[in-house]
């Protein structure tokens, strides 16, 4: 059994509701990425989500410390700023740990990370999500763009499997389609598992004493439909990943 820590992958709305000369306002809670959590407890994982505005409280201060708590650490859809900018930081100008130099640690002593794509992983949207500016980015196994790098993908483009891997051995050679992905670029010594419109989606490879992967599109909608999250192969491809990262060899 490996223990996956799922940081991220939440968000509130705030939302305004105009009629007529009146307004009122409403607000929600969304904790997303329901399919990857089933998908993996039923294949037998510990998954604790952890939604993006309670990082600073989970996330330790050092990677030995994360390393006691997970096998596996997923950042999903969170920018680098819910890591580098605790309320102690922010508002009362006091030092704390940053927490991305904690997952780069973690992954060096032999933590598996996984980076999932959305509007803030990677680069993101207008370059918010700011992973490439940070101690984490040279352990990933992609190089983050310094601009907005989203691939929009509206009418959705089949992914294809590349090349020979454990993680993907057995596969389909074309998956359903996705809506989108963020733009990287693969480096020297990684390998390329899946493409996507021309893009790397699925890569794998190592830093320091851990596995690394990025996976560049969604987990859960919305740049993965229905037709992704409900594959008959979503779970065997989330559950392999996993497993890879955790140090297993898949046969």
């Amino acid at each position: 059994m490996t223990r996956v820590l799922l940081l991220g992958e939440s968000w509130f709305v705030h939302s305004i509701h105009q009629k007529g000369v009146d307004s009122f306002t409403t607000s929600e809670f969304t904790l997303g990425g329901a399919e990857f959590v089933v998908a993996l407890r039923g294949r037998g994982h510990e998954v604790r989500h952890v939604p993006a505005h309670e990082i600073v409280d989970v996330v330790p201060g050092t990677g030995a410390q994360l390393r006691e708590l997970a096998d596996v650490v997923v950042v999903s859809d969170v920018g680098a700023n819910t890591f580098q900018l605790p309320p102690a930081t922010f508002t009362r100008s006091l030092a704390q740990p940053d927490r991305t130099v904690v997952l780069r640690d973690f992954t060096a002593a032999g933590g598996g990370l996984l980076m999932v794509g959305g509007y803030l992983t990677f680069a993101g949207i207008d370059a918010r999500a700011r992973w490439g500016r940070t101690p984490l980015a040279e352990a990933l196994p992609v190089t983050v763009l310094d601009r907005d790098d989203r691939v929009e993908l509206p009418a959705g483009a089949a992914p294809t499997r590349v090349g020979d891997h454990p993680v993907t051995a057995g596969l389909p050679a074309t998956w359903p389609a996705l809506l989108g992905l963020n733009e990287v670029l693969a480096r020297p010594g990684a390998a390329v598992l899946a493409e996507c419109a021309g893009h790397p989606l699925l890569v794998v490879g190592a830093h320091g004493a851990g596995r690394t992967a990025a996976f560049t599109s969604d987990l859960a909608p919305h740049w993965a439909p229905p037709g992704f999250t409900g594959w008959a192969h979503y779970p065997t491809l989330f559950d392999r990943t996993v497993r890879w990262l955790s140090g297993e060899e898949i046969a």
